[in-house]
């Protein structure tokens, strides 16, 4: 990673001296582990006896288990839950990534701990949330589109919906609001002292993902319709297109100086400018797409590229996983990073002073008790230091 811009502090990270307990669990919630240990958070990650096994050796072990310590921990062994809560009175967050009501069957809810560790940020990550009709019914990503709207928004005129990974519930509506959660009661933390829980949705979290379309169609801009809207392909200028070689190009040319630009690129004469007045009348756009259709047909995606390569046309190849490790751009940035030989994302965002620690690949053994408690002891908590 690129070092910092004015003599950093030692790369521990921004959140450097923070302890996070992360309860083993799949998904969403050791995404956002993740992303805390990526940016210096302690992250130690309480595992069944056979989860190293079930997670693989070598380059089998998961790399979203990354960036942190772990511990094997049967927690209904008497002995073993005690441990667990030596480590949890010790942390100032604890990740819950279980089904409303289980961490408070195995005596770990919030109410167990708030006398134990009155200071303790309660992170809980569901798809469906803590409460509701649906909280105790299983789901996955795509479910949680499909019952927000968004599902439907992903569609095609007249064609089934298409789910994108499970990048916007699990990660975007899920984790990422988690950690923002999580860090929002530490701030709040260092004024009151007190700690809280974080009940972090994947609908909720899609829900505010999705603010910009309520707002459109609450002002009559955005139909129900998939495919017709300005932003999931309906408009010719924000689609995909494919060249001579059978790959495709993104366009995003939304403004008018960016459409301008697409239309010189493209070897159009509109030198009385018929077809840049015309950008944002639908009832052009079928024959504006048939002839952006046609034109990008008659060239290579990476000749398309070179030609659009510095302009602000918004246009893009369509990039595989291999080929956006080799992306000049993201080379650069060093964007995705090799580890062990597993190509992976590098930590994001970038801090100009606390630079995050590089990347420690995911561990092939747990971690002893003893020597991880006694790194937390004693308790120095860092918004008390000066």
């Amino acid at each position: 990673m690129p070092d910092s811009s004015d003599g950093s502090d030692a790369a521990a990270g921004p959140l450097a001296g923070i302890r996070v307990v992360e309860l083993g669990a799949i998904g969403p919630g050791p995404h956002a582990a993740m992303l805390l240990a990526d940016l210096g958070a302690d992250v130690v990650r309480i595992e069944r006896p056979d989860a190293v096994l079930r997670v693989g050796e070598g380059d089998q072990r998961d790399q979203m288990l990354r960036n942190r310590r772990l511990v094997e921990l049967d927690l209904k062994d008497p002995a073993e839950f005690a441990q667990a809560l030596a480590l949890i009175e010790a942390a100032d967050v604890l990740l819950d990534g279980f089904r409303p009501g289980v961490a408070e069957r195995l005596g770990l809810g919030p109410d167990d701990l708030r006398d134990r560790n009155p200071r303790l940020i309660y992170g809980r990550i569901t798809g469906w949330g803590q409460d509701g009709p649906l909280a105790q019914t299983a789901g996955h990503d795509i479910n949680y589109l499909a019952l927000t709207g968004a599902l439907a928004a992903l569609g095609f005129d007249g064609g089934r919906p298409r789910a994108p990974l499970n990048l916007v519930a699990d990660f975007g509506g899920g984790s990422l609001y988690l950690v923002m959660g999580v860090l929002a009661a530490l701030v709040e933390r260092s004024a009151s002292g007190k700690g809280q829980v974080v009940d972090a949705a994947m609908v909720d979290g899609v829900a505010s993902l999705l603010q910009l379309i309520w707002a459109l169609r609450g002002t009559g801009q955005w139909s129900d319709r998939p495919g017709v809207n300005l932003l999931d392909g309906g408009a010719p200028f924000y689609d995909t297109y494919v060249c001579a070689d059978g790959r495709f190009v993104a366009v995003g040319a939304v403004e008018p100086e960016f459409f301008a630009q697409l239309v010189a690129g493209l070897g159009w004469d509109d030198r009385a400018g018929v077809v840049k007045a015309a950008q944002f009348d639908p009832r052009g756009w079928p024959a504006l797409r048939a002839r952006l259709t046609e034109t990008f047909a008659t060239r290579t995606r990476d000749e398309w590229a070179v030609i659009f390569d510095g302009t602000d046309a918004c246009v893009t190849p369509v990039l595989t996983f291999a080929e956006a490790s080799a992306h000049p751009h993201l080379s650069h940035r060093e964007t995705l990073v090799e580890v062990d030989g597993v190509t992976q994302a590098a930590p994001a965002p970038r801090f100009s002073r606390t630079a995050a620690p590089g990347i420690r690949p995911p561990l092939s053994r747990p971690d002893d008790f003893v020597d991880v408690l006694a790194d937390w002891s004693p308790r120095t908590d860092p918004q008390e230091r000066s």
